[in-house]
């Protein structure tokens, strides 16, 4: 399968569940935790996350065909596998300079819950979510390695701005709950990882309101809240569920089908600056 067609497989996920009004990147892994692998224990990463939450088992464990056999099982007959996705670098020499370089090639593969095998048994995961202390720790642990970045909570409405590096968040007061200020609050610390010290999405430079790269950013910052949701074990349904949000992410989706896997790995680098180091993950 080309690179593109895993692009559009994909894409084509998310869009289906985008267009019966459910909004993948506001799963909640409440009660199950993040998906892992069944042999490696090592959690799933970037889209990934989204792709095997949509799937609603009660089990966090995955496995691939060739994994259930080894572990003395096998895949249910008439069971239907999720594909989840991968980089794999090539190394090919620069016929002009002769230096190494690296090609990120998109690979995928097919893993099937637990649940859907049959003939193996799996420790039952210990619950790993922590709540709003986590959530402070987190930021507070971000803010203290990037001094230079700001945090106010000084306006009405949320945001993120490059030229000063600052962030505004209303009060916690001005929220419905914590949960709610803790995913506003992610969602602009994952903006701030691209500015030009960090991460260099190129936030600096000038982008029209709905314009590709703002959507990608957009999207970026939604995951990344999601993510870090996740880890901290909260879920808030603070964000916007209107019609017109999500017919505006269809469209997007739909006009560029590497938008959703590449905001998707640009969110997970996000999370993994916002926690200071990367977690022991798979995918």
């Amino acid at each position: 399968m080309s690179n593109q067609s895993i692009y559009e497989k994909i894409t084509g996920t998310i869009i289906n569940k985008l267009e019966e009004g459910v909004i993948p990147w506001r799963a909640s892994w409440k009660g199950v935790g993040f998906p892992k692998n069944g042999v490696s224990k090592k959690y799933y990463r970037g889209i990934n996350l989204l792709l095997l939450a949509l799937q609603k088992y009660n089990s966090s464990y995955w496995l691939t065909f060739r994994q259930a056999r080894k572990l003395g099982g096998s895949v249910k007959g008439g069971e239907k596998g999720t594909p989840v996705i991968f980089w794999k670098w090539l190394e090919k020499k620069d016929p002009e300079t002769n230096d190494l370089l690296k090609i990120p090639m998109l690979r995928h593969y097919t893993v099937f819950n637990v649940l859907q095998c049959e003939g193996i048994e799996l420790e039952v995961p210990k619950p790993e979510l922590e709540g709003i202390e986590e959530c402070e720790r987190v930021v507070s642990d971000f803010l203290t390695r990037e001094p230079e970045l700001k945090l106010e909570h000084t306006k009405s409405y949320p945001f993120y701005l490059p030229l000063s590096d600052s962030i505004n968040v209303p009060p916690k007061e001005n929220f419905k709950s914590l949960e709610d200020y803790y995913v506003t609050l992610f969602h602009e610390c994952c903006h701030a990882t691209g500015h030009e010290k960090r991460l260099d999405r190129g936030l600096q430079k000038p982008t029209g309101f709905a314009s590709k790269d703002y959507s990608k950013e957009e999207l970026i910052a939604e995951l990344g809240a999601c993510f870090l949701s996740g880890i901290t074990g909260i879920e808030s349904k603070i964000l916007d569920d209107s019609a017109a949000y999500i017919n505006g992410w269809v469209k997007a989706l739909k006009n560029d089908s590497k938008l959703l896997v590449q905001a998707g790995a640009k969110a997970q680098h996000a999370v993994d600056y916002i926690l200071g180091s990367t977690p022991d993950l798979e995918g």
